[in-house]
């Protein structure tokens, strides 16, 4: 059984693909900030590492999106990539200290119409 099962399916598959981005924005990026000095091998590893974890998430979340609450593979992936803006931009400015861009405005736009492409009904 579930123990989740309180919430709603589509809710655990976005739930669970923020925690795996989060994973993942680290894995990916954080490298440059802790491990600058570091041999890259070493940051390559300490990154697959991290990564590992993100695939404990991901797996669970697209398995759920798909056989359970009817999510296309198209939509999981659209799904995936709006998170992924919403988690990298925030961990950008925050923990790489990187300046707001207007980009990522218009790269979020950008997002809001895939959403609406893959979402829609037609």
């Amino acid at each position: 059984m579930n123990t989740l099962s309180f919430i709603p399916l589509s809710l655990q598959t976005v739930l669970l693909l923020i925690a795996s981005n989060v994973f993942m924005t680290f894995a990916w990026y954080g490298h440059l900030k802790n491990l600058a000095t570091a041999p890259w091998y070493i940051a390559a590893l300490v990154s697959w590492g991290i990564a590992s974890l993100e695939y404990l998430f991901q797996v669970p979340a697209n398995r759920i999106g798909f056989q359970q609450a009817g999510l296309s593979v198209g939509q999981l992936k659209i799904m995936q990539e709006v998170i992924t803006l919403s988690v990298f931009v925030p961990f950008a400015m925050i923990y790489l200290k990187q300046p707001f861009r207007l980009d990522y405005v218009w790269a979020g736009l950008c997002m809001v119409g895939a959403v609406y492409f893959i979402f829609r009904g037609g």
